[in-house]
């Protein structure tokens, strides 16, 4: 579990997030929505210690992180995967590479067990034998894949994930979501996902955090957006034509 208490963050004389509290719970796919600009990217940075907070507490299972020290830091960093919204792998290395690099930077496995480690992750992702592939021999799709078997090679206890259906068909995206959702309650991790994507906040939003100009504006899960009466967040969902379709459907049975 990783629980946010009243963390704020400056940038010169503008404030980006303003006070916010939340949850996130274990072993569930926790969102964190709102417009281009709202601070959600920018709360993601602050619990993984990209930017230091103003002021606040970033409890991981109790442990406030910002106020740990070096080594301690790294220890809570080993336990969290990242799955970066471009895939980020390293178009010079293999997939098996690009999976084995936490393991070699992290975990104290044997070769053997590192590629055992490498075989289950692909596996798991729906990529067997795609080891010596390389990620300009891969589809979009692929790649999101196989930047999720990287994010989960160290066998994190917490998964961030970054727009994870940027730039990806609608099939597709539904791919990952449920892959992300799936490995989130095979393996109890408390996974957030950072996402403008609507499809995936009803289908797969389990807690959902609503930020409007950097401040917590709405909580709940995905399937009450379709009943909310929040105007700021009712905006927001028929930014999209289909989520407006899909609102007024729900509200008329």
């Amino acid at each position: 579990m990783i629980e946010i208490k009243n963390i704020s963050k400056t940038f010169g004389d503008r404030l980006v997030v303003d006070d916010v509290s939340f949850v996130f719970e274990q072993g569930k796919t926790n969102l964190i929505i709102g417009e281009s600009g709202s601070g959600k990217t920018t709360i993601m940075k602050l619990m993984v210690g990209l930017h230091e907070i103003d002021g606040g507490e970033i409890l991981y299972d109790g442990e406030n992180f910002p106020t740990l020290g070096v080594k301690e830091k790294q220890d809570v960093r080993k336990k969290i995967g990242m799955l970066f919204q471009g895939g980020a792998l390293f178009d010079s290395q293999t997939l098996e590479d690009n999976i084995k690099f936490p393991l070699d930077m992290f975990s104290d496995m044997t070769e053997e067990e590192k590629l055992d480690r490498v075989n289950f992750c692909l596996d798991k992702v729906q990529l067997t034998n795609r080891n010596k592939l390389y990620p300009g021999e891969l589809s979009g799709g692929m790649k999101k894949r196989a930047a999720l078997a990287r994010a989960i090679s160290n066998n994190p206890q917490y998964l961030f994930c970054d727009e994870p259906n940027s730039g990806l068909d609608p099939k597709t995206a539904i791919v990952i979501d449920n892959l992300i959702q799936s490995l989130t309650h095979e393996f109890n991790i408390t996974t957030i996902v950072i996402t403008h994507d609507m499809n995936s906040v009803v289908e797969i939003g389990e807690k959902v955090l609503y930020i409007y100009k950097g401040k917590p504006w709405w909580t709940g899960n995905g399937k009450d957006i379709l009943q909310t009466t929040n105007p700021e967040l009712l905006d927001f969902v028929f930014a999209s034509g289909f989520m407006k379709e899909v609102f007024n459907a729900v509200n008329k049975k």
